[in-house]
């Protein structure tokens, strides 16, 4: 089955180039690595898509964040269901050096999705990435209003215009410790 996901944003029209100039800015490391560190977990939750084809469809995702050791960036793996459909589900991304960010989407356009080809961490609880298919340009952004909360969209440049095509709504599900009990 082909990613309903990814067929909903390679089905909005063709796109003009993003201007990357948000993309290209330097910041400093530390609201990075905080916000990267917020990210480590599992997560679970719903999301939609919001446009397109397939607007209306609803999915449940559940995804472990993780961070590369020693540098700058982070991966989101896991899956989304549809349904009685399951789609395997990854998002990567790491600090190149002067490059600013890099990554992929659901493999990249190498394989069935988008590359990650600049952004920037806005401030240790927001990031916002430059992605590109061929024609086709948008944004992903991830927000982290507390430390068990994130949210997810995916938009597209249509007629110079963002677009958001894909929403998701994430609880951390790993932020409780259970506590073990000493037996004497």
């Amino acid at each position: 089955m082909k990613s309903v996901l990814l067929s909903c944003v390679m089905a909005a029209t063709a796109a003009v180039a993003v201007p990357l100039g948000f993309a290209e800015r330097a910041f400093g490391a530390e609201p990075d690595k905080q916000f990267f560190r917020s990210v480590e977990g599992k997560w679970v939750g719903p999301g939609e898509i919001i446009a397109g084809k397939y607007k209306g469809t609803k999915f449940t995702c559940n995804l472990n964040g993780s961070t590369p050791d020693g540098k700058l960036g982070m991966t989101l793996d896991g899956d989304c269901r549809v349904g009685v459909f399951t789609q395997k589900m990854s998002a990567t991304v790491e600090r190149k050096g002067r490059e600013g960010y890099k990554g992929n989407f659901m493999g990249g356009s190498a394989g069935n999705g988008l590359d990650i080809i600049g952004g920037n961490v806005v401030d240790a609880q927001k990031v916002v990435f430059t992605i590109n298919r061929n024609q086709l340009n948008g944004v992903m952004q991830a927000r982290i209003p507390g430390d068990n909360s994130m949210t997810v969209t995916v938009a597209v440049r249509v007629n110079k215009q963002l677009v958001p095509v894909i929403g998701m709504s994430l609880k951390r599900i790993d932020a409780v410790e259970v506590g073990s009990i000493a037996k004497n």
